[in-house]
């Protein structure tokens, strides 16, 4: 857990075009760190277009939404939505493009996380929950339509999701028109219908073979989704087509049936603690002698009165293998009892390692024509009582170190809520620096990882709503290989390079402290047979 300083900011005005015709009913039912290496131990669901490669401007023939009757158990729910998707394969609709989430209420409140462990580890998935807010702030309350003219709120607090009904993905920079195309199918009258995914912190970057799956962007419509509200939970189904796509009607309901028959029902409350395990190998990429020497290089620059650079943020990542593999979920689900002011997320492609986080930093939120943002910089370890923790707060706030770094990012997001949501707000100076071209480069020329989703915005993007995080205190995990635990921290002047090594080392330890890792003698190594 981490004291910041936060502000935010807001903007009154944004221009939502709405093109697709939606509908809703009611039913009667470099020298580069990297893996190298992956081992596929997960199952694929089928196969799904990729709605990038559509063209933007040709609006989707129908969007719709059809809820069900509420039933007492996600088994149930289950039958529901097989009922329902057979009654669709014998009444195709006329659209040759279209999409259509089926969902069917819960009455009873399911964690999304114990939802998405049972799901024998089916590929591709998503994970996101938003973090918790005071009563007076409401993004967590999505306005739902039940098709007579009455809405009502849900609080929607987390989402898991397995398959994909649309894929965006692309290895160019994210652009205005990926995000036309995946605004295509989306609809503000159809609010739970979401592209949940990350973008790369600088898709310029050459991309390392860990990341690779992910592309420079990655977004996922899930097939089958579980929502956890604030009392009940949702099962939903969704089916995309387009023929322009060479993705038929047929293809998708066949694709969908195949996912749902293997969607488990049998749902157990997930044990959030990670077993205790060897650490066989724990490596800093860079080291602690390359870091020294790249803090100091970048302080020389900071440091020159021609330099326009007043602050750059590098990055480290540990790449830690241990004896039993690391469940991304089981250490996620950790990661929910340490982090309550946080987000949550989880991103895997089919044959990618698992991409998760426990970020407190907000991108932005959208919802309808308000914005906002949060601006955080400084770091530091909670006390071990409430008198302490107060003193470490004021040591945050009066350090002149700290108060400089918060300073320049706060005044950078409110110049930059001027324009483009996205683009201007990232990266933020939080995760690159300030200025921010002149940080990338220095970045570019010094760091030896690629940092891929890593400080990328993180989040999913709705008709007319939109929430992203900042994609730090993030891990990529691999069964059988471990994994890359990504933290960085910001330079500026009065940075030492000791203290910032320390406070990386705090950063990553809110996944380490989880496992409980021991360093093994090279005794208990020789007994593993790691050593001849």
């Amino acid at each position: 857990m981490a004291t910041a300083v936060s502000s935010k900011h807001f903007l009154a005005r944004f221009k939502d075009l709405e093109s697709a015709k939606c509908s809703i009913s009611i039913q009667p039912i470099c020298c580069r760190q990297s893996f190298h290496i992956f081992h596929h131990r997960y199952k694929s669901c089928s196969l799904s277009m990729n709605g990038c490669k559509g063209d933007p401007r040709v609006p989707i023939g129908t969007i719709e939404t059809r809820t069900f009757p509420a039933v007492a158990s996600p088994a149930l729910a289950a039958d529901s939505l097989d009922s329902a998707i057979c009654n669709l394969k014998a009444n195709p609709p006329v659209f040759t493009s279209g999409i259509i989430r089926l969902q069917v209420p819960i009455q009873q409140r399911i964690e999304a996380i114990d939802w998405l462990h049972a799901q024998h580890q089916l590929l591709p998935r998503c994970f996101f929950s938003s973090k918790s807010r005071r009563k007076d702030d409401d993004p967590l309350f999505t306005d739902f339509t039940n098709g007579n003219g009455h809405a009502h709120a849900l609080n929607l607090v987390s989402v898991a999701g397995i398959g994909s009904a649309v894929t965006f993905r692309h290895i160019h920079q994210f652009s205005y028109s990926d995000w036309k195309s995946i605004k295509r199918f989306l609809s503000a009258k159809c609010p739970l219908i979401r592209a949940y995914g990350a973008i790369r912190f600088d898709a310029r970057a050459n991309i390392s073979s860990e990341w690779e799956s992910f592309g420079s962007f990655y977004f996922i419509v899930p097939q089958v989704e579980f929502d956890e509200l604030g009392g009940s939970s949702m099962l939903a189904a969704t089916i995309a087509w387009d023929d322009a796509l060479s993705w038929t009607w047929g293809q998708a309901i066949d694709a969908l049936q195949l996912t749902m028959s293997q969607v488990s029902s049998t749902i157990v409350k997930l044990r959030k603690e990670v077993a205790r395990t060897l650490i066989l190998s724990n490596n800093q990429i860079p080291n602690k002698s390359y870091w020294d020497l790249a803090v100091k290089r970048a302080l020389q620059i900071i440091n020159r009165s021609s330099s326009p650079l007043i602050k750059v943020v590098l990055a480290r990542s540990s790449k830690v293998v241990t004896a039993t593999d690391i469940d991304p979920i089981t250490w996620l689900a950790c990661l929910q009892v340490e982090g309550e002011n946080a987000y949550q997320f989880y991103l895997q492609p089919p044959n990618a390692p698992a991409f998760i986080g426990n970020t407190p930093e907000q991108l932005f939120h959208r919802k309808w024509l308000g914005v906002t943002s949060e601006a955080l910089a400084g770091t530091r370890a909670r006390g071990e009582s409430k008198a302490l923790d107060l003193q470490i707060e004021l040591d945050l706030i009066s350090s002149p170190k700290d108060h400089l770094e918060f300073t320049i990012v706060r005044d950078s997001i409110r110049r930059k809520m001027e324009f483009d949501i996205l683009s201007s707000l990232h990266p933020t100076p939080a995760v690159c620096g300030f200025p921010t071209e002149e940080a990338r480069l220095l970045i570019a020329e010094i760091e030896v990882l690629d940092r891929g989703m890593y400080a990328g915005p993180v989040g999913w993007f709705g008709g007319g709503e939109s929430e992203f995080a900042v994609g730090i205190r993030s891990a990529l995990v691999e069964k059988g290989l471990g994994a890359l635990i990504y933290a960085g921290t910001g330079i500026v002047e009065g940075s030492e390079p000791s203290l910032e090594w320390d406070e990386l080392e705090l950063k990553t330890s809110q996944f380490t402290k989880l496992l409980k890792l021991e360093v093994p003698s090279r005794e208990k190594i020789e007994n593993l047979g790691i050593i001849n």
